[in-house]
């Protein structure tokens, strides 16, 4: 079998090591636009929705949302009919840096699908979907405490 998670991994570890040093100007670091862009496109979400999109703990996102937060991208409200829920909203500062966001991601889209076909490129984007609801039932499991058998 071949090494696709390898390939997975590599490929992220590429993308996000490039955002990274591009974001930098912006005072973005360490995956934040990650978060910055789950808040643009879900104004008012939770803290804990955002830590499920972006697939990590509670912890890490804990700590890039405080960041940002820090850095004046976005702002924890009040929830109005229960005052211990914060959502996050971006601020000014934040929507202005998300058009970059998107148009990184974009290029980086269409980089990394050069000399795809439309059909293949849909191919790709399918069967990479099944790949994270398949190891999704695991990560959800783990999360919860339980260990995987090998």
């Amino acid at each position: 079998m071949k090494e696709i998670l390898r390939e997975i991994g590599m490929t992220a570890r590429a993308l996000d090591s490039i955002s990274n040093i591009e974001f930098k100007e912006y005072d973005l670091t360490k995956g934040q636009y990650l978060y910055l862009v789950r808040i643009c496109e879900n104004p008012g979400i939770i803290q804990e929705k955002v830590a499920e999109m972006v697939k990590v703990d509670r912890t890490t996102a804990a700590r890039a949302i405080k960041k940002l937060e820090m850095n004046g991208f976005i702002d924890k409200k009040a929830d109005d009919h229960n005052k211990k829920i914060k959502k996050l909203f971006p601020t000014e500062k934040g929507e202005n840096v998300y058009p970059f966001i998107k148009r990184e991601n974009e290029h980086s889209n269409s980089v990394a699908l050069q000399g795809f076909s439309k059909d293949e490129a849909e191919t790709i984007f399918d069967l990479l979907q099944r790949v994270r609801k398949n190891i999704e039932k695991d990560w959800e499991s783990v999360k919860k405490g339980n260990k995987r058998t090998y």
